[in-house]
């Protein structure tokens, strides 16, 4: 792999029916093993099928690297400039605001190749899809890990939020995040607005740091929360909170790799392990583990049940998400 930092010619490349223009493609994104932009999009495109999955007709907030990993980071709402006309967009609104963004719309995988090719790594994808940008089909359970919590404390706390949506009847679908935390997915009737589905979330959280109070904490300011413990961060159902997609790439100098998992590897599983150079060969073997999640739709009825009785019993409510 390349090591230099000369400006390197441009190619193309035949992604589906699009050429792709990938200019700079030995510029080094991540330093730890010298992989290029190139290596990048090549990465992408053997995930193809579940990088698309994972981003299909969401709004999705791009994390650009113009200069690799090691320079300046931008978070990008609003598609690139330059963008051939057959990219897709959604318009999403920002009431606090009072402002709109046209954000990338992925359909096909093309659209994350020429994501990349304007320095994208990362991809944050909404909870919700074009068709009702307002109401989330996504439930996302986020154990955040803080400062002084081992992981084998998070794999402890990912097995009774796997018991809990085992009773539910909800099925889960565990990834890493790409950094030190698991991330569980539900698919959801998208009958519910953002605040909602952050109160089921929030009595989820909760019934989670019942059964395992020395493992879990739900306290919202993170000052107060002990550092040894897992936060089940019910935030991140919030209105544009957005996290790294299944099979996106983490912009560290390894190339770490939010990788989907079965719940039968959580013992073991090493989220380091995962990176641009591993999880090729893992997707050409396993495929997609999240490829059946659209047909294991949940309704949230029962978690608003519990929201509504932890209300009753006069459950700290912790602010709006913007605070």
């Amino acid at each position: 792999m390349a090591q230099s930092k000369a400006k390197s010619p441009a190619i193309e490349l035949e992604v589906g029916e699009r050429t792709v223009r990938i200019s700079n493609p030995e510029r080094v994104y991540f330093p730890a093993r010298g992989e290029t932009k190139l290596d990048l999009v090549k990465y992408y495109l053997s995930v193809g099928d579940g990088i698309v999955n994972a981003l299909r007709e969401r709004p999705c907030m791009l994390h650009r690297f113009p200069e690799g990993v090691a320079g300046e980071k931008v978070h990008q709402k609003r598609l690139p400039h330059g963008a051939p006309p057959w990219m897709e967009t959604v318009r999403v609104k920002f009431p606090r605001y009072n402002r709109t963004a046209d954000e990338l719309c992925v359909t096909e995988v093309a659209h994350v190749a020429w994501a990349v090719q304007m320095s994208t790594v990362e991809f944050h994808p909404w909870n919700s899809r074009r068709a009702d940008t307002e109401k989330p089909d996504e439930w996302r359970i986020d154990l955040d890990p803080m400062p002084d919590c081992p992981f084998d404390r998070v794999r402890r706390v990912a097995h009774t939020v796997h018991e809990v949506l085992d009773e539910l009847g909800a099925v889960g679908y565990p990834k890493t995040s790409g950094g030190s935390g698991i991330h569980i997915y539900v698919r959801v009737e998208p009958a519910y607005g953002f605040s909602d589905v952050r109160r089921a979330a929030l009595a989820f959280a909760r019934e989670v740091e019942r059964r395992a109070p020395e493992d879990v904490t739900t306290t919202w300011w993170r000052k107060d929360r002990d550092p040894r413990l897992v936060f089940v961060d019910f935030n991140q159902n919030a209105r544009d909170h957005t996290i790294a997609a299944a099979y996106s790439v983490r912009g560290n100098p390894e190339g770490t790799v939010s990788t989907p998992i079965r719940w039968d590897e959580i013992d073991d599983v090493n989220p380091k392990d995962f990176t641009i150079a591993t999880v090729p060969a893992r997707y050409a073997e396993l495929g997609d583990l999240h490829a059946t999640i659209d047909d294991n739709v949940y309704s949230l009825a029962t978690l608003m049940e519990w929201a509504e009785r932890d209300e009753r019993e006069g459950a700290e409510e912790p602010p709006p998400p913007e605070d």
